[in-house]
């Protein structure tokens, strides 16, 4: 018996061991092998042209990864890049400016005897609201303008759509690019510049303001007294009013407003360029060609997307208001009719893209108590319906991980 009492921890030793291997607890690679396999199975049918990364975003551990090196066209992902863009170059409380300018000093009479310039600084939501509030506030300096109201648009270039159309108008950007755009820049005629002008003015007239001259657009126009000024919204509002609802209007937008304080010039290139050259100075590679990601020519890896993203997300200035700026599954933006009642409800957050026959999904998931991970889905060549069910049956899996 003595021997055997020598032997019986030795015994027990191996007994655990060999035990181990049937505990329910599984070992990392194990996990990762079953993870794989239920990512497998929830984007079958999406086919060699489609391709999907994840990754842990507390260890950095990739999770899952299929054709995740292979460029893709992102569609509306593309947005990712050029929001981040705008809030690191800009920050996420800068805002974007429409000014009054005069081109002949204010008297004490509260008169001028030249123009008052409508100058556009490249924001997207200009309403007439805001010029109505602009007006107001001119209204309480001036009351009588000798000259005109000019509409200055000089910010932007005069090219109206994108790449995909030739610079020629695109009715899937939403509007009419322009630096100054009143309701998206919508006109019944003269350009943007001019019905924004028009629209001043007439809201200057109404608040007793006499305009001597007729109301035109010009070219940039040497005007050295500030009047009035209105401010866009936040850029992270902004970047929240384009990424959730996938605005191509507002992206396109930003874009030139990246260029045009950047990049030396208020054109898609310029901005196209500032974007690339960031998203490099990150590590992260991309073919960028316009803001939105209309154009088939826009090219990133969904390995390089996850990148960008967990990049992003351990910023300590624009992580949080780029994560914001995302739609909330089931809860808001392009996801608010898309993966209600799943894990993923209210715990997920992403960017959509779809053009014709591409399909994408990335962004973030951060379940209660579970795996946050960092994920990006893109498909090309599947039917939208299918491509979307398999991105949805994706990111529930996501959200159950713990």
């Amino acid at each position: 018996m003595r021997p055997a009492r020598r032997f019986l921890p030795l015994l027990l030793l191996v007994f655990s061991l060999f035990m181990s291997g049937f505990g329910t607890t599984p070992t990392a690679g194990a996990a990762s092998a079953a993870l794989s396999a239920k990512l497998d199975h929830a984007l079958a049918g999406a086919g060699s042209r489609s391709g999907g990364f994840v990754r842990d975003l507390r260890t950095g551990a990739t999770l899952f990864s299929a054709r995740a090196t292979t460029p893709r066209i992102p569609a509306s992902v593309e947005k990712l890049l050029t929001t981040s863009t705008a809030l690191r170059r800009f920050g996420p409380e800068s805002r974007l400016y429409t000014d009054v300018l005069a081109t002949a000093p204010v008297d004490a009479l509260r008169a001028t005897p030249g123009d008052l310039v409508l100058a556009g600084g490249g924001d997207p939501t200009l309403d007439r609201r805001a010029l109505e509030r602009l007006a107001h506030a001119v209204a309480t300096r001036v009351r009588r303008v000798g000259g005109s109201v000019v509409g200055d648009e000089s910010r932007f270039d005069a090219l109206r759509g994108g790449p995909r159309t030739d610079w020629a108008y695109d009715r899937d950007i939403g509007g009419i690019l322009g630096a100054l755009t009143l309701g998206r820049g919508w006109s019944s005629g003269g350009g943007p510049a001019l019905a924004a002008a028009k629209a001043f003015a007439h809201a200057l007239r109404a608040r007793g303001v006499r305009v001597i001259g007729a109301t035109r657009a010009a070219a940039e126009v040497a005007a050295p007294t500030p009047v009035a000024r209105a401010a866009s919204p936040t850029i992270a509002e902004l970047a929240t009013l384009t990424n959730a609802p996938s605005d191509n209007f507002y992206a396109e937008t930003l874009l030139k407003d990246i260029g045009a304080t950047f990049g030396g010039a208020g054109t898609t290139p310029a901005g196209a360029g500032i974007v690339t050259s960031d998203a490099g100075a990150l590590g992260v590679r991309a073919t960028v060609v316009d803001g939105s990601g209309l154009s088939r020519a826009d090219r990133i890896a969904p390995r390089e997307v996850v990148d960008l993203l967990g990049t992003l997300h351990r910023d300590p200035v624009i992580g949080a208001p780029f994560e914001s700026s995302l739609a909330v599954a089931g809860r808001s933006g392009t996801l608010v009719r898309r993966l209600r009642g799943t894990p993923a409800a209210g715990v997920c957050r992403g960017k959509t893209g779809t053009i014709d026959g591409v399909s994408t999904l990335a962004g973030y998931c951060s379940p209660v108590g579970g795996v946050p991970v960092a994920f990006a889905f893109m498909m090309s060549g599947v039917p939208l319906y299918r491509a979307r069910q398999a991105q949805d049956r994706a990111v529930t899996v996501l959200a159950r991980l713990r």
